[in-house]
């Protein structure tokens, strides 16, 4: 009964949604796929086949094609089940926390002093004194300037050697921070302009260990970050929903108001 209530308050207020909609601006947050995209050095890149692309025998147009790839590569998402054994998989994840407000910590002047620098809890509490405590249920996406290197492999990842991740440089969360947005914040999503929540430099992994031991998604190689204010934009994160899935391809949008 109460969805049916919801449902029918939404369709009464459609207009008005609709014209909130035309006045925001909306910003896409997300890479295209091509053969350009940057994978981890162990993940299957992009591949994308034409299968038919050309004017038929009863003479229309018709074109289709084959792609395939890793689920980690790209513009994004990491689900929880991706380093938690009873984390939820892609299609498992709640609709209401792929969409919320978002919050941007900016650490890219730290960053290119230090291409191994990670977000610490000091950073957060900075942030906060200036824009307030950051609200329950957030998604909070770290901004570290590191998208003026994408596509370029080598700046982006600090190495472009194949196969090989023993020498990989970028920034990205630190264990604390990671704890404090989980527990002291209660996020539920979390993401970066980066390849990983954790730093290149990590063996163990404990930020994406933390994140997702607590059914927190990770939205990693983020585009466009520096055209989202600190806060006040509203996140849609829309994976593929692939049943099981680790992750996957996601298309991420912002919408801001304008007024």
């Amino acid at each position: 009964m109460t969805k049916w209530i919801t449902l029918f308050g939404f369709i009464l207020c459609w207009p008005l949604y609709a014209q909130n909609l035309q006045e925001m601006k909306v910003i896409d947050l997300t890479y295209p796929f091509n053969e350009n995209t940057i994978y981890w050095p162990t993940a299957k890149p992009f591949t994308h086949e034409k299968v038919s692309w050309g004017k038929t025998a009863a003479g229309y147009w018709y074109s289709s094609a084959n792609y395939s790839a890793s689920e980690h590569g790209g513009t994004h998402l990491d689900a929880p089940i991706h380093f938690a054994e009873k984390g939820w998989s892609s299609d498992q994840i709640p609709i209401n926390n792929l969409i919320g407000k978002a919050v941007v910590i900016d650490i890219s002047a730290a960053c290119a002093k230090n291409p191994d620098y990670q977000l610490t809890v000091s950073d957060i509490e900075q942030w906060e004194s200036k824009n307030g405590k950051i609200p329950d249920q957030s998604i909070v996406l770290l901004r570290t300037g590191w998208g003026k290197f994408w596509p370029d492999k080598k700046k982006y990842l600090g190495d472009d050697k194949p196969g090989d991740v023993s020498n990989l440089h970028f920034p990205a969360f630190s264990k604390d921070s990671a704890e404090f947005l989980v527990h002291q914040r209660k996020v539920k999503g979390v993401g970066l302009d980066t390849a990983s929540l954790d730093p290149g430099t990590s063996k163990d992994f404990i930020a994406h260990q933390i994140f997702t031991g607590a059914n927190v998604y990770g939205l990693e190689n983020i585009a466009n970050l520096d055209q989202l204010p600190a806060t006040g934009a509203w996140i849609i994160a829309l994976p593929m929903k692939i049943e099981n899935g680790t992750g996957g391809p996601v298309r991420i949008i912002a919408l801001i108001n304008n007024s």
